[in-house]
């Protein structure tokens, strides 16, 4: 891995800065801000401050402009705070320009979500899928943290480093990636290999946002000890299980929860992890009904699977968190009668959305997954029969 990949010590006070464009609602830009709280707690740090500011673009130099720029200068040494984190991505040049003003290390949504997948990389392959996609973050903007490092003011030392030496440095990284991709080839043959042997499974996988509960589902549905945490990004390996409902076998995978914004250097560097979803033959879209932006969670995720082409595929949406939902919905003086309508008409409306293919459970409370089960083993079932009408030892 880089060396300092860590960029995040333990208890930073962080300072968060996002934008208001014209086309982002205020409501919006802050829920944006309150996941990157979350992406900041998952790093290390604690978010002690959220600044955003209006404008129809962002500024070229410092991003929010100088004015909001020396307000969140005053705030970081009032408060002794140790690091801003912005809400988009930075150029190498808008990095050198805010760090010199705010005199504190500065990082935006990419670096801060690869840092996050770089603690988490357990095996060799997502190491290596996090490294490369770190050497592609780096490179456009290695003129920028040159000149970040370059010493201030006149006189003997005080030059940069010069273009021989960015040229120099340019070169090596570019032979890093072109390396990485090498060795990342030969783990992505090996990979699709290992999903060739399977034979002819089902194959079912498990996507959805980061944090949804698909690891928990995962383990009940499979009867399995999988990793399940509350933080975002809680695993980055595709865990698969073999499992067998009423003496009919399939393979359930659980894959990296999707977020809004996730750099694309990672969604290009973990192209073998995403063929587990690419290559599967049901998805099982796993949705955290509680949360309140949870819809735009939705679209998230369809755009990423159009995007790496697993938008065709049979879809079962399971609405997860039922129990927090209830809790956070109903006020605990509202009539019985007036919560099991409100249901009728949520399961309704998503009933119409996805013509028939939604369900609503509570993976922790093992609330409606004997019908949960029921369903997935009904259109295993109808997959085996469609592809393999001879081999009825399945079903």
């Amino acid at each position: 891995m880089i060396e300092n990949k860590n960029i995040i010590g333990n208890e930073e006070k962080a300072v968060l800065v996002g934008l208001i464009q014209k086309d982002v609602k205020e409501a919006q830009a802050l829920e944006y801000l309150d996941e990157l709280a979350f992406l900041a707690e998952t790093a290390g740090a604690t978010a002690v401050k959220s600044f955003y500011q209006r404008l129809p673009h962002p500024d070229r130099r410092t991003f929010v402009g100088k004015g909001k720029l020396e307000e969140i200068r005053q705030y970081v040494i009032r408060h002794q705070v140790t690091l801003v984190i912005f809400d988009d991505e930075l150029t190498g040049s808008q990095i050198a320009n805010i760090e010199k003003e705010l005199k504190v290390k500065t990082i935006d949504r990419s670096d801060l979500i690869l840092d996050i997948f770089a603690r988490r990389a357990k095996t060799a392959q997502a190491k290596t899928q996090v490294e490369l996609a770190q050497y592609q973050y780096i490179l456009p903007r290695l003129k920028g943290m040159w000149s970040h490092l370059e010493r201030q003011g006149g006189g003997i030392g005080s030059r940069g480093p010069g273009e021989t030496e960015i040229e120099t440095d340019r070169r090596i990284v570019k032979d890093k990636i072109a390396l990485l991709r090498k060795r990342l080839g030969e783990i992505d043959k090996q990979a699709s290999t290992q999903r060739k042997e399977r034979g002819t499974f089902i194959r079912v996988a498990l996507v959805g946002y980061t944090n949804v509960g698909k690891s928990t589902l995962m383990q009940v549905l499979s009867k399995s000890d999988v990793f399940a945490e509350n933080k975002l990004f809680a695993t980055l390996e595709t865990t698969t299980r073999k499992v067998v409902f009423e003496k009919t076998p399939f393979l359930l995978s659980d894959t990296v929860g999707f977020i809004r914004k996730l750099p694309h250097h990672l969604v290009e560097s973990f192209k073998s992890t995403l063929d587990e979803v690419r290559e599967a033959d049901i998805l099982l879209h796993v949705v955290d009904v509680s949360h309140p932006q949870y819809e735009d969670q939705i679209g998230v995720v369809n755009s990423t699977l159009q995007d790496i082409g697993a938008f065709d595929k049979p879809i079962l949406m399971i609405f997860n968190k039922m129990d927090q939902y209830a809790e956070r919905t109903f006020d605990e003086w509202l009539e019985e009668e007036v919560k099991e309508d409100l249901l009728r008409q949520l399961h309704r409306r998503w009933d119409n959305l996805t013509h028939g293919n939604a369900i609503f459970v509570s993976a922790t409370e093992r609330s409606n997954i004997d019908r949960l089960r029921e369903t997935i083993l009904e259109k295993v079932k109808g997959l085996y029969e469609e592809r393999y009408p001879y081999l009825n030892s399945f079903y």
